[in-house]
């Protein structure tokens, strides 16, 4: 069963020797005390993984200038840390197809029990890195239409035209003969929300100027294939690229209906 620490071991032997000069390699060790000075983080990971995820890492790092010179390493680590959480919760989500978010992450003080402990290892030198997994695959259903596996939501409704929660047959379980449509690429735009603007509003439009949108910030963005909606979600952020966390899809039939403005 794929966890959430097998997930940010992933992420974070592609995203740390990326970022971190010298590309240093992320390698398991054994466990060790680390000396005073030590920081650290904890991510709350919501969605159907459940629980806290903690990272403490070696004070050596604060003075080693590994994320740019004059950089304030202490923010830097923050948010590449964040952005590792963010990422390994979005691959869980690519490999199981369920929910799964980082909803808060904070500075932590200590880790007990570490799960794993690491090593960031660059030209002779070592930092250490304790990980503490207390996360949980604790399906649950969603005030907003999300579906336990085989256990529909009771009051369950569907939060746009034929959207459901992504548990839907393959595409290519709908009908005979749509295992040949699989290979067609199409092209699939995210919808932020819209607006209704006069002509001369569109024209009078310069640098700095903030048109404001019919959806709120919080609001699930639509992803859009030829003119239909075939799936909502929220936006994150991945490897350092925009991505979309999927919350809701179409039926079949309806993301199958996309494709017929391209033949």
């Amino acid at each position: 069963m794929t966890t959430f620490l097998d997930c940010w071991i992933s992420v974070a032997g592609g995203l740390l020797p990326q970022a971190v000069a010298g590309e240093p390699e992320l390698v398991e060790s054994l466990p060790k005390p680390l000396e005073a000075g030590s920081f650290g983080f904890a991510a709350t990971v919501g969605g159907e993984q459940q629980g806290r995820f903690s990272m403490l890492l070696d004070a050596a790092l604060l003075d080693s200038p590994l994320l740019g010179e004059g950089m304030d390493q202490r923010a830097a680590w923050t948010e590449l840390l964040r952005e590792v959480c963010e990422a390994a919760a979005a691959e869980w989500l690519s490999k199981t197809g369920r929910p799964c978010r980082v909803e808060k992450f904070e500075p932590a003080e200590g880790i007990s029990n570490a799960s794993r402990v690491f090593e960031l290892r660059s030209s002779g030198r070592a930092w250490t890195i304790l990980v503490r997994d207390e996360v949980r695959d604790e399906v649950r259903g969603e005030a907003r239409g999300l579906r336990q596996p085989g256990r529909p939501v009771a009051g369950e409704h569907a939060s746009g035209p034929g959207i459901k929660a992504p548990d839907q047959p393959r595409l290519a379980e709908t009908r005979p003969g749509v295992e040949l449509l699989l290979d067609v690429e199409l092209e699939a735009t995210l919808r932020f929300g819209c607006r209704e603007m006069p002509l001369g509003e569109v024209l009078e439009l310069g640098p700095g100027d903030v048109v404001q949108l019919d959806r709120h910030v919080s609001d699930p963005v639509d992803l859009i294939v030829g003119d239909k909606i075939v799936a909502r979600g929220e936006v994150v952020l991945v490897n350092g690229n925009f991505g979309l966390r999927v919350t809701e899809v179409a039926e079949p039939r309806k993301r199958l209906e996309s494709i017929r403005c391209l033949f």
